[in-house]
């Protein structure tokens, strides 16, 4: 088993404007069964244990923030993400408003995290190791665990095909949602070493 080694998380990360509607949604109060319920739409995707697929194709959430989770759908219905696949379901005529959003976020965030991510070739884990430390740590955390206050996902038990597109996408201007220091340190890096982060990270094991 492969076990992230313990670098020192930087103490300082700069935080991102949210949409309205995440301002809103997650200072509510969640009710995690009616989550649960909004759950089902979902789960047409993500599955019920919200683990999505290994190749990456939908990501897994399980043990997400929830305040990533309110700020991801509320980008989404924004039009700050381009996804047809999400639109019919994270539309508020679908799922909700606010509530809804914090709801179906709280319950999401309970869920156990994938134990079994998808992985990469294994084959450049020292150079993935050392641009996650070098470039990641400061906002996503020692383990990729994230921030729950400042809504930076957890990545840790991420599936490497996800990671590594999504990081493309950024790099590429294909999201209009990121962190601008992440897209500013991605675009220092080719998909040689963007494969390399995305394959160490989905092999990073809790203690």
């Amino acid at each position: 088993m492969f076990i992230a080694p313990p670098f020192a998380a930087a103490e300082t990360a700069t935080f991102v404007s949210m949409p309205e509607e995440m301002t809103l949604a997650v200072e509510l109060d969640a009710d995690i069964e009616r989550g649960k319920k909004l759950f089902a739409l979902c789960a047409t995707c993500h599955y019920e244990d919200g683990l999505g697929k290994a190749d990456g194709s939908f990501p897994s959430i399980a043990g997400q923030h929830k305040s990533v989770v309110i700020k991801q759908m509320a980008d989404f219905r924004a039009g700050n993400r381009d996804n047809p696949t999400m639109i019919p379901f994270s539309d508020a005529a679908t799922i909700g408003g606010a509530q809804a959003l914090a709801d179906v976020a709280a319950y999401i965030a309970s869920l156990p995290a994938n134990p079994e991510p998808g992985q990469g070739s294994g084959e450049n884990l020292d150079t993935g190791a050392a641009l996650f430390k070098e470039h990641c740590v400061l906002c996503h955390a020692d383990y990729a665990t994230g921030s729950a206050d400042f809504a930076f996902p957890r990545l840790q038990s991420q599936h490497y095909a996800y990671l590594n597109r999504q990081m493309q996408w950024i790099r590429d201007g294909h999201r209009r949602n990121p962190n601008p220091e992440m897209k500013r340190r991605l675009s220092l890096m080719n998909d040689a070493q963007i494969d390399a982060i995305a394959d160490y990270i989905s092999r990073i094991k809790l203690d």
